[in-house]
């Protein structure tokens, strides 16, 4: 592998990234960083932009050259915040290419085990907003939720509902990140903010009702003496608290 000193940049995607990746990797480059588009160098970097056609084949080509483990944490940790998760990924893949399988057990190698953080982390985000997020029913029927997670988990976290809410029509509002995930009983599709008109907020008499007393029976249950903000908000992330229902009052007064 020879070292080269250009920062390399993709197009946004997943496909791109990979697509990129591969070419790195038969080419034996290892560049000094790996970018999107949206990335604004310095004086000092020089950026060098392939614009490679994604391969439609692409996600068969890393199966076949890495295992199905490989393939999805090298996914999840896409889908992270983390500012260096590019060259992290490209690091790990040529790692992967010498120990195979055995990668996830040399945590000695600074990528692999950052790498694996970074999976852990997105995995227990997507887990807790399994539970996290709250569903409303409008007044045409359609159950809405909006939600703000640090991680893009849009998609995974669609694909479990597609399976827990597959009778209903469902859609679930990225706020941060202008994304809407639409579930038409059949398959659910990601749109973004400028290719989706936003639905007309207004909730059933039947979801105003419940939702108060769902409001009423948590306050109800709650005893006042042993209330304790700290010890809730290690089950229960503040950051989450936004649009949680029961949490309304309390997330304002605390922010």
């Amino acid at each position: 592998m020879k070292k080269d000193y250009n920062i390399y940049i993709y197009n946004d995607t997943f496909i791109s990234l990979l697509t990129l990746m591969l070419y790195l990797l038969d080419n034996k480059i290892i560049p000094k960083d790996i970018r999107n588009t949206f990335y604004n160098p310095n004086l000092f970097n020089n950026t060098i932009n392939l614009n490679i056609p994604d391969k439609e084949n692409i996600i068969n080509i890393y199966l076949e050259k890495f295992s199905k483990n490989i393939f999805s944490t090298l996914y999840f940790c896409f889908i992270s915040n983390h500012e260096n998760k590019e060259i992290l990924m490209y690091y790990f893949l040529v790692h992967s290419l010498q120990y195979k399988d055995k990668i996830f057990y040399m945590r000695n190698l600074k990528s692999v085990s950052t790498i694996l953080k970074i999976t852990k982390y997105v995995k227990n985000e997507n887990h807790k907003m399994k539970g996290f997020l709250r569903f409303q029913e409008l007044k045409n029927h359609i159950l809405y939720a909006k939600m703000a997670p640090e991680n893009d988990i849009i998609f995974i976290l669609s694909k479990h509902f597609a399976t827990r809410l597959k009778n209903e029509y469902w859609i679930i509002e990225d706020v941060p990140r202008g994304i809407y995930s639409i579930y038409d009983k059949k398959d659910y599709y990601l749109v973004s903010k400028e290719e989706f008109t936003p639905l007309k907020l207004e909730f059933s008499d039947e979801e105003l009702e419940m939702k108060d007393l769902w409001q009423k029976f948590y306050d109800t249950i709650g005893i006042k003496e042993r209330k304790n903000d700290r010890c809730r908000m290690n089950f229960m992330p503040k950051k989450y608290w936004k649009y949680i229902i029961e949490m309304e009052g309390t997330y304002e007064k605390n922010s």
